[in-house]
């Protein structure tokens, strides 16, 4: 087994590290420049794989140009399906439509509607871009990476790392299935069961405008 260890850090390439910093670096001097001046945005994750016929691409649509016209930025990955929604919406209501674009080996390119793009080498620092330039997070159904951001957003609140902004899950058909797996959770004492209250589950997209509107306010910049 020592060998084995010696062999591994002997075979570590520490320029290659290096030069992976200066990347990181590079993402997040690219991303604080361009979104300093943004103002209160709405960060709008969802399932990249639904095509534009489907419910919720139409009802991300609808939310983002609402979001728009109250003059709230909407920052989605950039992609396609919820988020292409997402920013079509805010872009034909003259708003702010932000894209955090990241290369994955299928599905993910740049949509047409983003008027504010920023690309990303990976997707940590784009997290974090969207958990700093955010107010509040609306999740519409997704996958892995809709779930990840999901309880990325829910752990940063819960342990106040970042301010109590709030958290929108729309579709209660959907959510209400995982919202189960979650009081599983708090019956096992794995969460208190307070962390269930740290996001709302609407099918309505005027009470899902009218919530955020109302929590982020008076939030400081």
């Amino acid at each position: 087994m020592k060998d084995i260890q010696k062999e591994f850090l002997e075979n570590r390439n520490k320029n290659k590290d290096l030069w992976r910093l200066f990347k990181v670096l590079s993402d997040f001097t690219d991303a604080f420049e361009e979104l300093d001046d943004v103002g209160l945005a709405v960060a709008m994750f969802g399932s990249a794989r639904i095509k534009e016929d489907d419910l919720y691409y139409k009802k991300a649509y609808e939310m983002a140009k609402r979001f728009a016209e109250e003059g709230y930025a909407v920052i989605t990955g950039g992609g396609p399906g919820i988020m292409e929604a997402a920013n079509k919406g805010a872009h034909e209501a003259g708003g702010i439509s932000v894209g955090l674009n990241i290369e994955l080996p299928h599905e993910q390119k740049l949509n047409p509607y983003v008027n504010l793009p920023l690309d990303f080498r990976y997707f940590f620092t784009r997290k974090v871009t969207f958990m700093k330039y955010a107010v509040s997070f609306v999740v519409m159904p997704g996958g892995y990476g809709t779930m990840d951001e999901l309880f990325e957003s829910l752990v940063l609140i819960q342990t106040d790392k970042i301010g109590r902004f709030p958290v929108v899950l729309f579709g209660s058909e959907f959510w209400e299935k995982v919202v189960d797996v979650m009081r599983f959770l708090a019956d096992r004492g794995y969460i208190s069961e307070s962390d269930l209250g740290l996001f709302k589950i609407t099918d309505s997209v005027e009470e899902a405008v009218s919530y955020v509107i109302d929590k982020t306010r008076y939030i400081d910049p």
